[in-house]
């Protein structure tokens, strides 16, 4: 059996050369024509971000309606995508832009922020790197998601849905591949609805289940 690699990242940020926006109009016009990287960045990678200190919403575009515009319907409306559910970034882009057209038609007065709250658009580089340890045995599994970074989660389970062809984790990846049967492992991983937790809230999620799903294997296997 192929051992298991913990890969742990981190971000790194830089300006995206947009211009702030101020209003939910000017924000409508940079969604348009920003890189899917801006994108991307702002819808997925929000988890990963030191700063992330609002879990009702996923992305930053969610947060900002909220926090800055006091819209509160726009804020939901963008807070319950999940952008991995798209083939694309750009039809993800499409999704959004429906969202601020519709909101846009509906309210008399463009929502716009205090001056100082702008949005600024980002982009980023993500760093890849390999802790040194390994994942030997699925039984291991639990025991040492328990032990992982926040940073190492988002990689394997949210950034994996962006790299695997079929949008699963690498936990789930490795499992199929690996000399066995672990179905009730991967039931298990993939029972957890990554949009409604926070990292610290998925791995935990990740260990209990693991724990509940090996507990009732071999208690079948005794029977």
């Amino acid at each position: 059996m192929e051992p298991f690699r913990i890969i742990d990242c981190a971000l790194l940020q830089k300006m995206s050369g947009l211009p702030a926006a101020i209003n939910l109009r000017e924000m409508r016009e940079r969604i348009s024509s920003c890189s899917r990287n801006v994108l991307y960045h702002h819808f997925c990678e929000t988890p990963l971000k030191p700063t992330f200190d609002y879990p009702d919403y996923r992305n930053d575009l969610a947060i900002w309606a909220k926090q800055r515009l006091g819209d509160d319907i726009l804020a939901e409306r963008l807070g319950i995508i999940d952008p991995y559910s798209f083939s694309s970034i750009d039809d993800l882009r499409k999704m959004v832009l429906e969202i601020f057209d519709e909101r846009l038609n509906e309210v008399e007065v463009v929502p716009s922020s205090s001056k100082g709250y702008e949005f600024y658009f980002m982009e980023t580089t993500i760093i890849i790197f390999d802790t040194g340890n390994k994942i030997n045995h699925p039984d291991e599994l639990s025991a040492s998601i328990r032990n992982m970074t926040n940073s190492s989660i988002y990689f394997h389970v949210l950034d994996a849905k962006r790299r695997s062809i079929k949008g699963i984790d690498d936990f789930s990846t490795w499992l199929q591949t690996s000399e066995g049967n672990w179905d009730h492992y991967i039931s298990a991983i993939q029972s957890i609805d990554v949009m409604f937790f926070t990292l610290g809230e998925i791995k935990n999620e990740l260990v209990r289940l693991l724990d509940a799903a090996r507990g009732s294997f071999v208690s079948e296997k005794r029977q």
